[in-house]
Formats: structure tokens, C-alpha cells, sequence
């Protein structure tokens, strides 16, 4: 099942000719998430030809334009296009009132229905759940309330080998038992074993967005073990103190994070327009935490299995 992020900007505040501003789509088994919102954003995604209708759920990390400014031109653009189906959005208390400002002195009455979820950012909090997925927000230490949020797949069920079940003729009922680990007896009075007859699921995978933030060692636990990371990296190390001051990171402090946390990928982003390279920044990141890759927009990161990632 496909589980994946595409970047669709990973610049900082400053617009350049080579970054856009910060936004992803996340991907978890065809299901869409949109993950920041800045300016152009719909127009990136057209390029990547992503259907804006297929996108249900939006999540804004923070009141910093360049996360946030394309939103309001995504939602009247979703009206255009004749939406019907609700659209639900998370963020900062506050936006709700800068759309609700724009649609009133625009007079744009929307064709369907947005339903608008606070962010608290004191303590982790579960945003969403389905059968398969679990997505958390989490606080970041930036200049102003700022939340990052991680995607989480559920653990699977058992699998049942196919071979079991025509050899035993088993009921659905007792396939069910099987998944949950139960054991069973068959009418010809044989002992069953979940053990015997089951396969283990591949182990949940997970991603974390952590838009904007100074380094921050406090995130250790929450990360720990994360198959993706994205973690800005607006300074090399040369910046450090500009870094500090900024409320941002450098690329090795992204990667000291990873490190720490133990993930298996780490993706660097929101890169100062004061580069015109992105080389130092990886090889800053690598000498810390050598499975580091760029951002680079356009480009769709699988969120591997870790088993995959020791083998690669």
C-alpha cells in the first residue's frame, strides 16, 4: 500500500526562482493530505497534475505566511471547480477568522461545507483516525506557535495463509479468530494455531513534518523510530547563530535530530534563499546522519519499511 509524501515546496519565507513556498501532499494508501498551504500552492499541484478535489483534509503548521497564504485561493478555487463534499481544515485558532475575512469581503459564499479543527500546541494531540491511519500533532519551538504532525499506520492484522484455508475448509468466522491471534479447533476435533497459520504484517510505518523549529531535543521521544523525517534546514552551520536567532535549524542540527531519534530517512527543506546551493547542506546533514536526502519539489519520497532501508 502506498505510503509517501510529494514535496510540493520547500523554500523559506523568501521566494525564489527555485524553491516555492512550504507544502506537501501526503499520500497513505490513496488517501490525500495536504500539509501546509503557501502561496502558489494550487498551481504547483496542478503541475503535478494532483486533483484538488481528491484532497479532504488540510493541516497548517503555523501563521507564518509561507505556510499558509495559498489556502484561501486553494478553498475559492475548490468552489470554482463546483466542491460539494465537506473540506476539513486544522490550524491555529486564529486562521479561521483570516478566511472567514476573506470570504466575507470577497462575498464568496462557498459551495460546500469547510469544517475548521483548532491546533493546541502545549502537548501532542490525536487530530485523526481511520481504520488504517492515525495522524498527531505535535508542539515545535519556533517564534510563534508552530505545530508539526505525524502520520502513523496502524498495525495490520495477522494474514492468514491462503493455503490453510482450502486445505481446512476454514469459515470466515474462524478466519477472523486466526487474525486476532486466537487459536482454533476444527470440527474434526484439530488444533488450530494462530501461530501455524498466520503470517506477520509488515511492521506499521510512519512520517513526521517538522516545518519550522529551532533544534530541540525534546522531540527525541516523539520521533523516535520514524521511518521519514522531514526536518527544516533553513542554515548551514555557518548561519548557526542567525539559526538561533530565527527560531530555525541548520541541516546538522536536523540531522543530529534524526540521528537521536534513530529514523530511517531524513529529508531536508525549507532551505534560506541566501543559497544558491543546496550541496552544503546535505554534506553537513551526511556527516551526522548519512541516510539524509534533499528536498527538492516535484519529488515523491517513499516512506520505506525499515527492514528496506537497512538493506538498501
Amino acid at each position: 500500500m502506498k505510503f509517501e509524501t510529494t514535496i510540493i515546496g520547500c523554500g523559506a519565507a523568501t521566494p525564489t526562482l527555485r524553491h516555492k513556498p512550504s507544502s506537501q501532499l501526503v499520500n497513505v494508501h490513496d488517501r490525500m493530505f495536504l500539509v501546509d498551504c503557501g502561496e502558489g500552492t494550487q498551481m504547483e499541484l496542478r503541475r503535478y497534475k494532483v486533483r484538488l478535489q481528491r484532497i479532504d483534509r488540510i493541516f497548517i503548521s503555523h501563521l507564518h505566511g509561507d505556510h499558509y497564504l495559498g489556502l484561501v485561493g486553494y478553498m475559492s478555487s475548490l468552489h470554482l471547480l463546483g466542491r460539494k463534499s465537506d473540506l476539513h481544515i486544522y490550524g491555529p485558532p486564529e486562521l479561521k477568522s483570516l478566511i472567514e475575512l476573506n470570504m466575507r469581503v470577497s462575498q464568496t459564499y462557498l459551495s460546500y461545507r469547510y469544517e475548521f479543527h483548532d491546533l493546541q500546541f502545549e502537548n501532542p494531540e490525536l487530530l485523526y483516525q481511520d481504520l488504517h491511519l492515525e495522524i498527531i500533532s505535535f508542539p515545535l519551538k519556533h517564534r510563534i506557535p508552530c505545530c508539526g504532525f505525524l502520520f502513523r499506520e496502524k498495525k495490520r492484522a495477522l494474514k492468514v495463509n491462503k493455503d490453510v484455508i482450502a486445505q481446512f475448509r476454514l469459515k470466515s468466522e474462524e478466519v477472523v479468530r486466526l487474525k486476532r491471534g486466537e487459536d482454533i479447533v476444527l470440527e474434526e476435533g484439530r488444533n488450530l494455531t494462530s501461530a501455524e497459520s498466520t503470517e506477520a504484517p509488515p511492521a506499521p510505518r510512519s512520517f513526521a513534518y517538522c516545518s519550522d523549529t529551532a533544534y530541540d531535543e525534546s522531540l527525541v521521544p516523539l520521533l523516535k523510530g520514524v521511518n521519514l523525517l522531514y526536518h527544516e534546514s533553513t542554515f548551514i552551520d555557518q548561519e548557526a547563530k542567525r539559526a538561533k536567532e530565527t527560531f530555525h535549524s541548520t541541516a546538522s542540527q536536523a540531522a543530529t535530530i534524526a540521528k537521536l531519534s534513530e529514523v530511517g530517512r531524513l529529508i531536508l527543506g525549507h532551505y534560506s534563499s541566501r543559497y544558491d546551493s543546496e550541496d552544503l547542506f546535505l554534506s553537513e546533514a551526511r556527516v551526522i546522519f548519512d541516510n539524509t536526502l534533499l528536498g527538492q519539489e516535484g519529488r515523491t519520497y517513499e516512506v520505506p519499511f525499515l527492514e528496506k532501508i537497512s538493506g538498501s
